[in-house]
């Protein structure tokens, strides 16, 4: 019998949304779809019956799997079916995992894990929002302890006018790219690309997005209200009230030694180890308890002495005061054969970005279900493990390292040049050498280094900083430049990043139940300060964009030739192209409508491939004068070749000034001549004149010679329009 489906639904601003439940995976704790348009995003959400043995952290996963069929498209891999995660499938997960983890109860430890899968794209309204409410969804119906909802929309801005869950078309004309979810009562995440948009600005279409979300919150209510389940119980957590007294009061002191030595992390990291392994030697047997215990609890108390000295004495754990930064210092030109690179150190954080610069052809494929199909800038964040002293096996992108650099690639697309100005393909990659907090904004920061040692002309630099946040009760302190170890102990990682002129991307996630737009008004005013100073630092390095490109970068010439002779450049299965490439050694990438994008690292290679393109695409003109190559004797004349596949008559009456008797007696097949053009008929036949070289003539005094010689003008011909199997575009040389 088919089970009956609850529908709630509710005009999202103008749009109709709508959540379904009980129709379709029934087994799970809890499994919904949302619709808004044609795009429908389905989520499951399920708790093991058991807690995880052996963990002292919540163990919540989140998974979105990117189905193409939802987009009527199939996959473009080999084996055309979907494989590892796209960035963007990854990045989407990420964006549900974030509000969602800090309203689980902190005690519980059974595993829960939350699928989403995209039904149905209209290629018009985008996922990734409404993959977070859906995961949302199905935990308030579920068993799952959680103390949701949260709600999540999509703001854009066009014309001053904000904009709620803009389509794609509106985004590509919106100065803001807001994702955020919150409570009732406050913003819990908050994600966000914007075209250098004031602090004052951002906190109004905050507070426009927290006020749209609340429709979708009471949409949820009104679904656990009708078919809610009761909240499973689970077996709590305990601490071992006893053993962290007991450590409290013997490593206190030790803690607050420790942090009052200008330690670096390494140093301060072997006196930490130092004092766990005597506190294992000396509670282990004491106690009965696992090593783990002991380890938990003295992390409990040196994140308790750490967030007291900060919001009791303004003391942060490297001795900062809240606002201060870490000395900086920058270079650039560090790698000599590279396009460019920036070298960004912020206290023990060290950053190495390094510009590559490439064709259009070039640009990364994009094979996903937004309208995308390519991108031309583009950002890879790598963190290895010796980057915080550790040891551990490569095994490729961290969905971490995946998020990091998605964040700073945004932090810099408004300052790109567009491809009208600067033809290129940008790739930056990113490598953390050392890390202790904020390596993503230092990538940021990097970035903008190596693009002007590239001499990339971005319209402004942008600098990134990470703020934090001590909060107990009322009481509350925002950090400037946050240590790891800060993030750790915090309750807010908050990064910006901008131009002097504004912001240009913002990423906040938080571990408490939200926080308040004032709070995040004065974390942004005091970032801005920030950017400014370490903008400052960077550009006594290297005040501007270099005025030309390094030597090694490739150098575009740009070519604009009719779409009728693109075949032509190409030619047979793309025989042409390469062999120009080859001999020129230059890259050559030829758009659709006609523009021939030539890359060369030097001025004559270029000016030679610049050269065979226009010969290959030019049309010979009445009154011009060619030299080419014999190609074809006949009785009546020689045909020659005045262009690659183009060739005319020179009847024999125009071989020479005086008369000629046979052909031969002046030119050979192979022999180079040069000619006039001085006539083209309505089929394109060419009639060539040696004699009017000759004789310094003009196109009118060859012609009246001509007609006066009696030659069969029918005789003349032409290779001069290409053939179909010329004409076939193969060979890869089309951008899309």
């Amino acid at each position: 019998m088919k089970p009956e489906s609850v529908i709630v639904e509710s005009i999202i601003g103008n749009k109709r949304f709508q959540i379904e439940t009980g129709k379709i995976a029934a087994q799970a704790g809890g499994a919904v779809t949302i619709r808004l348009g044609d795009t429908v995003v389905f989520a499951a959400a399920t708790m093991s019956s058991e807690p995880k043995e052996s963990v002292d952290f919540f163990p919540l996963t989140v998974d979105y799997e990117e189905r193409m069929y939802a987009g009527g498209r199939i996959p473009g891999s080999f084996f055309r079916r979907e494989g590892r995660p796209s960035d963007e499938a990854i990045l989407t997960a990420r964006l549900a995992d974030r509000p969602l983890r800090p309203l689980f109860p902190k005690d519980l430890r059974n595993e829960v894990q939350i699928i989403l899968y995209s039904l149905s794209s209209d290629g018009e309204n985008p996922i990734d929002i409404l993959a977070v409410n859906a995961a949302s969804a199905a935990l308030v119906i579920s068993d799952i302890p959680w103390s949701g909802p949260i709600g999540a929309v999509r703001i854009g801005r066009i014309d001053g006018q904000f904009i709620i869950n803009p389509t794609f078309t509106e985004i590509e004309y919106s100065d803001l790219d807001l994702r955020m979810a919150g409570t009732r009562d406050a913003i819990l995440m908050v994600e966000c690309g914007a075209n250098e948009v004031t602090e004052e600005d951002m906190i109004e279409a905050l507070a426009y997005g927290h006020q749209a979300l609340q429709p979708i919150i009471d949409l949820q209510e009104e679904l656990r209200a009708k078919i809610g389940k009761p909240k499973a119980s689970y077996p709590i957590a305990t601490e071992n009230e006893a053993l962290i007294a007991a450590i409290r009061e013997e490593a206190s002191p030790v803690i607050l030694q420790v942090l009052q030595k200008p330690y670096v992390k390494s140093e301060r990291s072997a006196a930490f180890k130092q004092l766990e392994l005597s506190l294992i030697e000396k509670f282990g047997s004491a106690f009965s308890t696992a090593e783990a215990e002991i380890r938990s609890a003295l992390e409990k108390c040196y994140k308790e002495i750490v967030r007291q000295r900060i919001l009791e004495e303004g003391i942060r754990a490297d001795g900062r005061t809240l606002d201060e930064i870490r000395p900086i210092w920058c270079e650039v030109n560090v790698s000599p054969r590279a396009h460019g690179s920036g070298l960004f150190t912020r206290g023990e954080t060290q950053v190495l970005t390094l510009a590559t610069l490439g064709t259009p052809r070039e640009a990364q494929e994009i094979d996903s279900l937004t309208p995308a199909e390519s991108k031309r800038y583009m950002h890879h964040y790598n963190f290895p493990p010796f980057s915080t002293g550790e040891v551990k096996a490569l095994r490729g992108a961290s969905r971490r390292e995946i998020g990091h650099g998605a964040l700073a690639e945004r932090a810099l697309v408004p300052v790109i040049p567009p491809e009208s100005k600067f033809p290129y393909t940008l790739r930056l990659v990113s490598e953390v050498l050392s890390s202790n907090g904020s390596s993503s904004m230092a990538s940021v920061c990097g970035s903008t280094l190596a693009l002007m040692d590239t001499g990339v002309p971005i319209s402004a630099p942008v600098a990134g900083v990470a703020m934090g946040l001590v909060k107990e009760g009322d009481r509350y302190a925002i950090l400037t430049d946050i240590l790891g170890l800060e993030d750790h102990f915090g309750d807010m990682d908050f990064k910006v990043a901008g131009t002097p002129n504004g912001i240009t991307a913002l990423q906040m996630d938080i571990k408490i139940k939200g926080i308040s737009s004032e709070l995040m008004l004065e974390a942004l005013n005091k970032a801005k300060i920030a950017r400014a100073f370490i903008l400052e630092k960077m550009l006594e390095v290297i005040p501007k964009p270099r005025p030309e490109l390094k030597p090694h970068a490739p150098r575009i010439t740009v070519v604009q030739i009719p779409i009728d002779k693109i075949g032509a450049v190409i030619g047979p299965g793309g025989k042409t192209i390469r062999s120009i490439q080859e001999e020129t050694n230059t890259k050559i990438d030829i758009g659709e409508d006609g523009s021939v994008f030539i890359a060369a690292t030097d001025g004559e290679s270029a000016r030679i491939a610049v050269e065979k393109v226009e010969n290959l695409t030019e049309s010979p003109v009445v009154g011009r004068i060619y030299t080419g190559k014999v190609v074809r004797v006949a009785d009546f004349g020689a045909f020659v070749e005045i262009l690659p596949n183009v060739d005319g008559l020179v009847h024999i009456s125009q071989l020479d000034s005086a008369r000629v008797n046979k052909v031969e007696d002046i030119v050979r097949v192979g022999d180079e001549i040069t000619v006039m053009v001085t006539d083209i008929d309505s089929q394109g036949r060419i009639r060539l004149s040696r004699a009017a070289v000759l004789e310094g003539w003009s196109a009118e005094e060859a012609q009246f010679h001509d007609q006066r010689s009696g030659a069969p003008r029918q005789m003349s011909g032409s290779r001069s329009q290409p053939s179909k199997k010329d004409d076939k575009r193969t060979g890869g040389q089309f951008r899309r």
